[in-house]
Parts: C-alpha cells; structure tokens; sequence
C-alpha cells in the first residue's frame, strides 16, 4: 500500500538561490607528503615511530604474527585522505574531509557530482538521500558513506558561510557553553596534566597473545590505575580485536581498577556479540559505533540494547546530516552519543545535543606528551582544548580555514564539462 496519493514533483531550485558550482575532491600529492603535514584526514599517515601506529596495540590482523609490531604493516593507513571543496555561484566554498582517498575522489567526481552541483545548498535532505540511493548497489557502509560525508560535511560548512551562521546555529543552537573532552593517548599521566577530562588508552594485546597477553594487558591497565589515582576516568580502545569469551574475561579481571569503558571490542558486524557481553558484563560500560555507518547499523546496536554508548565518527558515518538522526535516535533509547575524533566536525554536533556529554580528543604528537591538531596542517585554526575544553568561536561554517598555503594538494579525477551554474 502506497501513501503516495499525488506526485512528488522534483525539487527546482529557487531562482534567486545561491547554487552549488562545483564539487572537487583532492587528496595529498603522495604518501610522504601527507605524513609530514601531519596525517591529514587519516590519523594513522604518521611517520614511523609515532605512538599510533607503533605500539603495541591490539587490532583485527594481530592475529597474524607478521602484521603485530606495526599496524601500517598490514595497511592501515593505505587508504588515506580525501578532501572535498564545494564552491558556490557567488564563490564561497567549503570544506569537508574524510578517509578514502583516491578511491573517495573517484566515487565524489565520476557518480556523487550530479546531484550536487547545480542544486541549492540548502536542500541537504535531498541531496544526501539521492547520494545514499545512488550507491546502494556498491555502498552502504566504508568508502562510498565515507565519500558521501566528506561532502556533505562540506555542504553544511559552505551553507554556514553563504548565511553567515557557525553550523551549530543551523543545528538549533548550543545546549552548553564549551565542550568537555577526553584524551585518546598512550600517556594517561600526561593526559592528566594537561587538564582532560579522562583518558583512554590502547588495549595492547589480543586473543593470539595468549594468557600472556593477558595478563599483560591487566598489567598494563594497573600501572596506569595507579599513576593517574583512583578517580581518574580511564577507558579501554579495543579497536575491533577481542571475542566474546576474551571481551567478558578482560572486563572481569580489570574490574579491580576502575574502568570507566571498554570500547569496540568485536568487530562491528557482530551485533549478537555485543548483545552478549552486554549481558554478561557490569562492571564498567560498554561502547562502540566508530566503524558503524548510517543510522541504519546504529538502529542494529540500539535495538538489541548491546551497548551504553554510541560512538560514531561524523566524518565517516555519512556526515552531518546522518550524525545528527543518529543521535535523535540514540537519544529515544536514553544512549548517549560520543563521537569518535572528527575534531571539529564533531564539536559542532556536540554541543548541540544534551546527550552528547564528552568529547574525544586523539593527542597525536608522535609521545603523546603534548596537544597538537588532530588533522595535523590540514587546516589554519582547528580548535584545541585547553584545561579540558574546547570552545567554538561564531565564525560561519565550521569556522576553520584550509591550510592552502602549506598543503600540497592533488585533484586526480578533475572534469572538464561541469554544469554551468549562474
């Protein structure tokens, strides 16, 4: 049964509209380029040596033996960045970022560009939804919602700019002054002293390490325990490695050291195992969604009541306009949603929502001894925390400006017969 009773006539821009002039995707001129301006979109183009790629830190391939001492061994960080500008007809442009790159700007320019350009920038809802269609076929999750945020985080940023208003104004407004954040680090102790509001570090060891491994990893959480003190907020990073049996243990024996969280402890499509730590397990919270994308794998976690927080990145889970139905509909279900990263693409959403309580901040000098931009040089301003905040000024879009001057961009699939927009 249809409740479509008359047609939906297409959407026709207003005359004297503002429209979209063109999309561009670029990425870094290569992969040295983009670890030396700091990583860019993707946290893990570092150097070797840096904390995050070069430490013991368990994942999905620690169960191979060669791809343990380095998580760029088994390609991490093989995708790396892409950058989407969006420019209007009055010339305002935005930015919004994301991982994927050269696959992403293939996806952007040759299938996602005619139903961005020529259209206002106002219709979001439309647009994202003739993107997320459009894709079906070969989408849904990974590169192509990737591609399809990174626009779209641009859209929003352009639209800000052309009304003069930050996006979270668009969003309904502030619901609290400045945003609290967390520490994602290798240092906890350093985490303290430079005034977050708790830390999270990387779970060391998984499955294949056997007994050893664990009783490294309770070793691990102990030393840590007892350098920050007893109040201290700690959280575990799992990042997709453990089992059920291995995720119930783990929480059994760390109960003694006051955890706040355990996050992403099975791979993303095990809804059921979530379901079934959730049931077993008590003793601290249990979190995930960094991998998750659309609101419909968040409905999945949800429904099945398999976790305490929702964990989304806004540059990956399809962007501002999915980010903000993911937290109405976490919030139905009394879950509160703390984003993964995003920096400033998060803090916009943030501190609009009452359920959004904390936000995370990756410390991503190479010792995590001191705070430095999330996204390395990509942009001019990206706000810092400082004693444990980060505040957002009224600038218009995400108030952050590209960094063109020091970045040495690359457009691999430029076009040359783009719509002619007045």
């Amino acid at each position: 049964m249809s409740l479509i009773l008359g047609p939906h006539h297409p959407v026709k821009p207003d005359p004297s509209a503002v429209l979209i002039k063109e999309v561009r995707a670029f990425v870094f001129s290569d992969d040295d380029d983009e670890k030396e301006q700091g990583g860019g979109a993707d946290c893990h183009k570092q150097a070797a040596g840096h904390w995050i790629v070069d430490s013991d830190i368990a994942n999905p391939m620690s169960v191979y033996e060669q791809y343990r001492a380095s998580r760029t061994s088994w390609g991490i960080d093989a995708m790396g960045s892409v950058i989407v500008e969006i420019e209007l007809g009055n010339g305002i442009t935005g930015v919004g970022i994301s991982v994927g790159g050269d696959a992403a700007c293939y996806i952007i320019e040759k299938h996602l560009s005619r139903f961005i350009e020529g259209q206002d920038p106002s219709n979001v809802e439309l647009i994202w939804d003739q993107m997320f269609r459009a894709t079906l076929n070969y989408g849904r999750k990974g590169i192509a919602i990737q591609a399809i945020s990174a626009v779209d985080l641009a859209i929003w940023d352009a639209l800000g700019r052309l009304r003069g208003l930050p996006v979270y104004s668009m969003l309904g407004g502030k619901t609290k002054e400045k945003m609290p954040v967390y520490a994602t680090t290798a240092r906890p102790d350093c985490a303290k002293q430079m005034g977050f509001h708790g830390a999270k570090i990387p779970l060391p060891f998984g499955p294949a390490n056997g007994e050893e491994g664990m009783r490294k990893n309770v070793e691990e959480i102990k030393k840590w325990r007892e350098l920050v003190g007893p109040d201290y907020p700690l959280m575990i990073d799992c990042y997709m490695s453990l089992t059920v049996p291995y995720t119930i243990e783990l929480a059994r024996r760390v109960e003694p050291y006051n955890v706040k969280w355990i996050e992403e402890f099975l791979p993303p499509d095990q809804y059921s195992g979530y379901k079934e730590v959730k049931s077993k397990v008590s003793s601290t919270l249990l979190t995930t969604g960094e991998h998750e994308y659309s609101r419909w794998g968040f409905r999945q976690l949800l429904e099945s009541g398999a976790v305490d927080v929702l964990q989304p990145d806004v540059t990956w889970c399809g962007g501002m306009t999915e980010a903000r139905r993911i937290v109405a509909l976490a919030s139905a279900y009394d879950v509160p949603v703390i984003p993964h990263g995003s920096s400033v693409y998060s803090y916009h959403l943030q501190i609009c929502f009452p359920s959004c309580p904390l936000a995370e901040f990756l410390v991503m000098s190479p010792k995590a001894d001191k705070i430095v931009s999330f996204f390395g040089k990509l942009f001019k301003d990206e706000p810092l925390p400082e004693n444990g905040y980060v505040t957002l000024t009224d600038a218009p879009g995400f108030g952050v400006e590209l960094n063109r001057d020091e970045l040495n961009m690359t457009r691999p699939y430029p076009r040359v017969n783009v719509r002619e927009v007045v």
